[in-house]
C-alpha cells in the first residue's frame, strides 16, 4: 500500500525521484540526451536487481518438485473424474489439502519477497518518471512509429510501455541464467557425493 501511495502522491514520488537521482544521474541520466537508453538502463538495473533478491531466497528445486507434483496430482485427479471411478477421486481428494500446501508454500514465498523487491522498484520506478518528465523534448522515433512521446498516454504512458518492452525480456533472462547456474551447481554437487 506504501508503494502504491508514493507512487500515486506526485510531491512523495518526485522527492523520492530526486533522492535516487543523485546516484542515477551520473551514472545513467547522460544529460538527458538519450531517454530511451536511461530508460532501457534503469529498467534493467531495477530488473536485475528485484530477479537477484528473488533467486536468493527461493528454492528452484523445491519450487520445480512442486510444481510436479501438482501436475501429476491434478492429471491423476482428471482421469479418474473422466473414468468415473469415484474411490479413486475419494482418495486423491483426501490427499488434496496436503498437495495445495506443498504448492501454496512456494507462492507464500513469492508473496513474502513482494515487500523486499518493492524497496528496489519504487524508488527506481520514481526517479524515472521524475527524469521523464524533466525531459526538454520527450519525442522518439521507434520501430512502429517515427513519432512518439514518451510522456504521451496511450494505455500507460509512453515511456511505461517501452520500460516494460526492455526490463520484462531482460528479466526472463537473466531469471533463467540464474536458475540455470543453480541447477547446475546442484547437479554438480550431486555427483561429487559418493555413491
Amino acid at each position: 500500500m506504501l508503494a502504491i501511495v508514493i507512487l500515486l502522491d506526485a510531491q512523495l514520488r518526485d522527492a523520492l525521484g530526486k533522492l535516487v537521482g543523485y546516484a542515477f544521474m551520473p551514472l545513467i541520466g547522460f544529460n538527458y540526451q538519450y531517454p530511451v537508453i536511461t530508460l532501457f538502463l534503469a529498467g534493467m538495473i531495477m530488473t536485475a536487481l528485484t530477479v537477484i533478491v528473488r533467486h536468493f531466497f527461493t528454492d528452484y528445486v523445491e519450487q520445480a518438485e512442486s510444481q510436479k507434483i501438482v501436475s501429476a496430482f491434478n492429471k491423476e485427479l482428471r482421469t479418474a473424474r473422466l473414468e468415473n471411478n469415484t474411490f479413486k477421486m475419494k482418495k486423491l481428494l483426501e490427499q488434496q489439502s496436503k498437495i495445495m500446501q506443498r504448492s501454496l508454500k512456494s507462492s507464500t514465498t513469492q508473496l513474502k519477497l513482494m515487500p523486499v523487491t518493492m524497496v528496489i522498484i519504487v524508488p527506481i520506478f520514481a526517479w524515472i518518471a521524475v527524469f521523464m518528465y524533466s525531459l526538454p523534448t520527450a519525442v522518439v522515433s521507434v520501430p512502429w512509429a517515427f513519432n512518439v512521446d514518451l510522456n504521451g498516454i496511450t494505455v500507460l504512458p509512453n515511456w511505461v510501455l517501452l520500460y516494460s518492452l526492455a526490463s520484462i525480456p531482460f528479466g526472463q533472462v537473466v531469471a533463467r541464467l540464474l536458475r540455470w547456474y543453480d541447477f547446475k551447481k546442484r547437479l554438480a554437487k550431486i555427483e561429487a557425493e559418493p555413491a
